[in-house]
């Protein structure tokens, strides 16, 4: 399934399930700025919907109905994800629109949820650091179940550490961090890409394998 027909369903089965402000909000709030974080960023990452909630409603400090631009909610954490422009986040802001703002995420954080937020500038023109920082954001949080059996400690910690280091490993990347030896670092990399985690990420004219690459879907193991 490409992009266009996944986003679609995923704001379908939404809107399918609202009723009210819930739904209007949906069909109004996500526009431009949203859906170019769903394709340029999310789907790039993850490659499925799984887990995201666009314009989420959430209460306020003042007890107000506000809606987040998408929470990611995870068995080990409820993420509240906000995309800015600069004129109606900066450039248009008064200062008691300023403090709210900053109240609100203030109080979010208190209640339970993690809040990040990303220009649109970045999400539009350089969505591969957007990418990169919410790599190593999601890599620190553990799933309480994998569709994928990882035979032991070692591979979960690979994914884990290329995750941290948002970037191709080399087997002694793994060795060193994880204190084992050389040759079971290869045979770990090796496992994890015959389970279609990883990926050689070596250039196409070298002699030897010397670097792996996490794939999207390792990334949801953990």
């Amino acid at each position: 399934m490409n992009f266009e027909q996944a986003h679609a369903e995923f704001i379908q089965s939404h809107l399918a399930r609202r009723t009210g402000e819930r739904r209007g909000r949906l069909e109004r709030g996500h526009r431009e700025a949203e859906r170019l974080f769903c394709q340029n960023v999310w789907w790039k990452l993850r490659g499925s919907f799984e887990g995201l909630h666009p314009e989420y409603e959430v209460t306020d400090w003042r007890g107000l109905a506000y809606f987040c631009d998408f929470v990611w909610i995870h068995p080990a954490v409820r993420l509240v994800i906000e995309i800015k422009g600069f004129g109606p986040h900066v450039r248009d802001m008064d200062r008691r629109k300023y403090s709210n703002e900053l109240n609100r995420e203030t109080f979010l954080t208190a209640m339970g949820y993690r809040v990040i937020s990303f220009s649109y500038d970045d999400v539009a023109e350089r969505p591969e650091l957007c990418i990169t920082l919410l790599r190593m954001l999601l890599g620190g949080f553990y799933a309480h179940e994998s569709p994928v059996n990882l035979t032991g400690l070692t591979e979960r910690e690979t994914i884990r550490l290329a995750c941290r280091l948002s970037r191709p490993l080399r087997p002694i990347d793994v060795a060193e961090r994880l204190q084992i030896n050389y040759r079971t670092a290869v045979r770990t990399l090796q496992s994890l890409c015959s389970k279609g985690l990883f990926a050689v990420a070596s250039r196409p004219d070298s002699k030897y394998v010397t670097k792996y690459e996490a794939r999207p879907a390792a990334l949801k193991l953990l």
